[in-house]
């Protein structure tokens, strides 16, 4: 039951990712880069004072380090610039479409080969995501906003590899978010900034709460769940951010879009759950 609950509170840290970045980008508060960079100081601040307080140390130097802060450059970044044009549930129906294919190839490879279950249920699971995605009238996806997103979701199923293995999740965080950010402050350079108080409390809302707080207890669900799992698990974030997006943002929620819920949860349903059916039978 705690699993269950922490990992439901951590998707929805990841949903409350998509809505504050497009409210922060679609009512004009503050640029993209911008909003990017302030976001990942806010978690280095956040994430340090935390340490601070329970006096733990940065690991720095383990070996996952290099992969954690590029893949979670890579997804702050596309995240942000995408943004600029997707809505909310659409972005990130992309991005966990993304996650989930890397995640699953990536386990194959590995040996990890998914249940029958866990193949149906993500197979239900992405046919909701094609149903979402199949272009429409009024699509705003553009071929540069869905390139970025896509470049995101292969950077965050990178940072979910990289912190499978993470022996104390809140550390971890912090140190790669440490180095992640001065990639992230690069992308001021150069550029025409636009900030405004709004929009840099809610990259601070996004970089220190629902980033910084949620990686932590993302890490900590990793090792207790594989890759395939985690993959499908991920898929709820699109749905939370697409009722979320149109209670808060006034997105439309179309009938096809009401389909791909049903399909996606449904999915999801089926293949989380074959642990405990197993159980049952032993």
């Amino acid at each position: 039951m705690k699993l269950f609950l922490i990992t439901a509170l951590t998707m929805m840290a990841f949903a409350s990712n998509s809505i504050l970045n497009r409210m922060a980008l679609d009512g004009g508060h503050i640029d993209p880069s911008s909003f990017a960079a302030v976001r990942i100081v806010a978690g280095v601040i956040a994430l340090g004072v935390m340490l601070a307080v329970r006096r733990e140390k940065l690991p720095l130097w383990e070996k996952s380090r290099i992969l954690g802060a590029l893949s979670l450059a890579a997804y702050m970044i596309g995240f942000s610039l995408a943004y600029d044009s997707l809505d909310a549930g659409l972005g990130a129906l992309i991005l966990f479409g993304v996650v989930q294919v890397a995640l699953f190839i990536y386990g194959a490879i590995r040996g990890e080969i998914p249940t029958q279950r866990e193949l149906i249920g993500a197979s239900i699971a992405f046919i909701g995501l094609l149903i979402a995605l199949w272009p429409s009238e009024d699509s705003v996806a553009t071929i540069s906003s869905t390139a970025l997103m896509v470049i995101a979701g292969l950077g965050w199923a990178a940072y979910t590899l990289a912190g499978r293995g993470s022996q104390n999740p809140l550390a971890s965080t912090a140190a790669n978010f440490l180095f992640a950010m001065p990639l992230l402050l690069l992308l001021l350079i150069g550029q025409t900034l636009n900030i405004s108080v709004t929009g840099v409390v809610l990259a601070v809302l996004a970089g220190a709460i629902t980033s910084g707080m949620g990686y932590a207890l993302w890490y900590w669900v990793l090792p207790q769940i594989g890759p395939s799992t985690a993959a499908v698990v991920q898929l709820s974030v699109p749905i939370i951010a697409i009722v979320a997006g149109a209670v808060l943002l006034g997105e439309v929620i179309s009938i096809s879009v009401i389909v791909a819920a049903g399909f996606v949860v449904g999915g999801i349903g089926l293949a989380v759950t074959k642990r405990s059916v197993q159980v049952g039978r032993t």
